[in-house]
């Protein structure tokens, strides 16, 4: 099973690139950098990232709500001539922390996501085009760089979203570990096939799952109800349900506690979340591993990527 890495880049510059070089360097393949809005610029960050590594391959995470889908292409490209064909694209519908902060609605994610996969690829060709999308449009468009091949991936939840990704993608990330089965079939009704990519932070400490709990709020309010059934009772999610209506994420992060999140992810001892990990790649045929990187600490990071090396590779930490 490949690995990568996905950065919140939440830290300073100089630290993301450490951590990408530091990667690499043990053997990861694919390194992610999410497109947050307020935090360090995903495609300044990845052009030097692309400068500082030779092997690695580098991808923003990115929605056509806050970037216009034509803008990404070309900075995608771009990326792709300064890498030297190590870029890739990750296409979201917008998570709440980016929405929110630029007060954007989450209106026809599925059409948005569609049309900006569409416009790259058109874009990529090096053909003049026209294009009329249902969000998008473009008019006499024509990219001043060579033709690209570039991989896109789409990271899905929604059950359209994952028949989209089924349909078109080429790799269809997945963040539910209990979901990865009912998601995987929606995806492997089409002749496609995309890469299988599960993308989970690993909590294998104490600290690391209480550690989960300041963004665990965000995942919820992102997470449709046909997911949150496969790790919550009903209980569980009228009572989150209500809190997100009363007191938004704040009052969600009250509900939250450590059995939920172990439901959600990867967790327990080093040795049980190996096995877990295993276990999935076995029953869901996953082609890949992607280490989320959510805190500063460019030490802490750094012997993360180590011991995630190890459980992955099923040798001791």
């Amino acid at each position: 099973m490949k690995l990568g890495i996905n950065i919140i880049p939440v830290m300073p510059v100089s630290e993301i690139i450490a951590i990408i070089q530091a990667a690499e360097s043990l053997g990861y393949e694919y390194c992610l950098l999410a497109d947050e809005g307020m935090t360090p610029d995903v495609w300044v960050t990845l052009g030097l990232a692309a400068r500082e590594t030779s092997k690695i391959h580098l991808g923003p995470v990115t929605n056509g709500y806050t970037r216009h889908p034509a803008v990404t292409a070309i900075a995608t490209a771009t990326l792709n001539e300064i890498s030297k064909k190590r870029a890739l694209l990750v296409l979201v519908a917008g998570g709440s922390i980016v929405m929110d902060t630029f007060t954007i609605p989450r209106e026809k994610p599925l059409k948005v996501v569609k049309d900006s996969f569409q416009i790259c690829r058109k874009i990529w060709s090096g053909e003049k085009f026209d294009y009329e999308g249902e969000c998008f449009s473009l008019k006499n468009a024509k990219m001043d760089l060579p033709s690209q091949n570039i991989p896109i991936w789409i990271a899905a939840r929604g059950e359209q979203i994952l028949k989209l990704a089924g349909r078109m993608a080429d790799g269809v990330l997945l963040t539910v570990k209990s979901d990865i089965g009912p998601a995987v079939e929606l995806v492997e009704q089409f002749k496609n096939q995309p890469l299988r990519i599960y993308m989970d932070r690993i909590a294998y400490t104490e600290q690391m799952i209480e550690d989960t709990t300041r963004l665990f709020p965000y995942v919820l309010k992102d997470t449709p109800e046909r997911q949150l059934s496969g790790f919550l009772n009903q209980y569980e999610i009228d009572q989150i349900k209500s809190a997100l209506e009363t007191g938004g994420t704040a009052a969600v992060a009250k509900l939250i506690t450590q059995d939920m999140i172990k439901r959600y992810k990867v967790a327990g001892t080093p040795s049980e979340c190996s096995q877990i990990l295993n276990q999935l790649k076995s029953d869901y045929k996953l082609d890949m591993f992607v280490l989320n990187i959510t805190t500063t600490g460019l030490e802490k990071n750094l012997k993360m990527l180590l011991d995630i090396y190890s459980i992955v590779n099923q040798s001791k930490i």
